[in-house]
């Protein structure tokens, strides 16, 4: 299987969502890169914009639910592919995702702090809180968790 390399910089536009499924976590989000081009009278006007869907699993997920959030200034490193699904109306779309394999503030636009991933427990792992099966609204699987920072 081939798959394209791709990096994004631009801004985090949706709330993230963070969401399990079986033993692995996901989180989501969109992120918009948009171009700005001068005029000849030295005035700046909008560009071309591109919005992609980002999935971070794993320790990736961890690192990136505790540091970002909607609004943040983001550089995006991974691999892109097209996801296609049928709307609400039964009507084939796609949308452009990238399986993250590294993200991080743009530190041209922000500020940060670094601080390593914390250590799991010897005990049991702390785990979200538990999705009421009986709620026939709510697919345990892809439930969403609460956010922690």
């Amino acid at each position: 299987m081939f798959e394209t390399p791709f990096t994004i910089v631009g801004n985090i536009i949706t709330d993230p969502v963070r969401r399990r499924f079986g033993d692995q976590e996901l989180y989501k989000f969109r992120v918009a890169s948009n171009s700005r081009r001068r005029t000849p009278d030295g005035n700046w006007e909008p560009g071309n914009s591109l919005y992609v869907t980002v999935n971070c699993w794993g320790n990736l997920a961890t690192g990136t639910s505790a540091s970002l959030m909607k609004g943040d200034a983001v550089i995006v490193v991974g691999h892109v592919h097209t996801s296609e699904y049928d709307d609400k109306e039964g009507v084939r779309r796609s949308s452009i995702e990238v399986k993250a394999s590294a993200v991080g503030p743009d530190l041209s636009r922000c500020t940060a702090r670094v601080a390593p991933l914390p250590k799991p427990a010897a005990g049991p792992a702390a785990q979200p809180e538990p999705v009421d099966a009986d709620d026939p609204g709510t697919d345990p699987d892809e439930a969403e968790l609460p956010l922690s920072a």
